[in-house]
């Protein structure tokens, strides 16, 4: 009798260990351990990271990070770390975490526009993806990569459409190229690649000029009949004389594209710079600047009309005077010659 009591006992205390266990288990793994208010949490795990990354990165996320700890080292997830951004939903349990962080790289969407140089766009990316901006650099000025598929240095901007692009927030720069090149092959449908042609420019002139348009006025309803002046002049063998390009030739110059430039000098138009459009005939080797795509359809749909000069309307800030004659555009510059001395713009 008393050794059945024993064994009674003893089965009582492993049932009652068994359920104990099981109780540790299913609070470990099914209960749910995120700390946050919000919905859902981005975590970013990076290439490379270790275990103590991960643990590191979704400690302020979760209420008990050693019950994490223990039921990622039982799913073997602690050797077996998957780099990219992930999304943990409010209410997830261990388990749940532990699956969103192994398989559920989810994409970012990212976006550019308005970038001077490719080593801004570089920088640019830098904060919004892994790598740094180095990485981005060296990949955009392969010289290889960039000939083969008809672009140079002066040009690799050219290849970046600014838009809004869902992307892996671990992509290489490499992908990140040939995504980009992609985008760009798309972009220029049949439709648009007629409209160069019919310009007599290449993609990557129309892109240069759009650059120029863009930064010769924001406003976008003028962008077309900006282009078209543009359009005359090269139709009829003119300079282009844009200011911006002798700005671009300055910075380039002085390698310095940090400097405020608001007025050009007429010892500013005699640079010599293959940017010059003083200087030079016909559109720059390559973009000053990354046009937006209303300013790329601004020059492939030009206003068609019979100016040839404008400058800035000081009555009408952001818009310009046209003119057709170079009398008329006298006339027009004598009164912004006016402002900007009343207003001592030097420089």
């Amino acid at each position: 009798m008393y050794i059945k009591k024993i064994l009674l006992a003893i089965a009582l205390i492993g049932l009652l260990l068994m359920a104990g266990f099981a109780y540790y288990v299913y609070n470990a793994v099914f209960i749910p351990n995120t700390a946050f208010n919000n919905n859902e949490a981005h975590v970013y795990i990076s290439t490379g990271a270790n275990f103590s990354d991960v643990l590191e990165e979704l400690k302020p996320l979760l209420k008990n990070i050693v019950s994490f700890e223990a039921v990622a080292n039982r799913k073997e997830y602690s050797v077996n770390i998957k780099s990219g951004h992930f999304i943990i939903k409010k209410g997830m349990n261990n388990n749940d975490i532990i699956n969103s962080i192994r398989v559920g790289n989810v994409p970012i969407l990212i976006k550019f526009n308005n970038q001077e140089r490719i080593e801004n766009l570089a920088g640019n990316l830098a904060n919004q993806l892994e790598l740094d901006s180095l990485s981005f650099l060296k990949v955009f000025r392969n010289k290889e990569y960039l000939a083969k598929n008809g672009f140079n240095q002066d040009n690799a901007l050219s290849m970046f459409i600014p838009n809004s692009y869902e992307v892996y927030w671990n992509i290489s720069a490499k992908k990140f190229q040939e995504r980009m090149y992609k985008e760009y092959q798309a972009f220029w449908n049949a439709n648009r690649t007629q409209k160069a042609i019919d310009l007599n420019l290449s993609k990557k002139q129309v892109i240069s000029l759009a650059a120029i348009v863009q930064k010769e006025t924001a406003k976008v309803d003028e962008r077309s009949r900006v282009a078209g002046v543009y359009v005359n002049r090269i139709k009829k063998g003119m300079p282009l004389q844009a200011d911006p390009t002798v700005i671009y030739s300055k910075k380039l110059l002085d390698k310095d594209f940090n400097q405020e430039i608001k007025r050009v000098l007429y010892k500013d138009l005699e640079l010599n710079s293959p940017y010059n459009t003083y200087q030079n005939t016909g559109v720059p080797p390559g973009p000053i600047a990354m046009p937006d795509i209303s300013s790329i359809d601004a020059v492939l749909n030009f206003e068609q009309h019979d100016f040839y000069y404008f400058v800035a309307d000081v009555k009408n800030f952001g818009y310009h005077n046209f003119a057709k004659t170079l009398a008329q555009h006298n006339r027009n510059k004598q009164q912004y010659v006016r402002w900007i001395s009343q207003n001592k713009v030097n420089r």
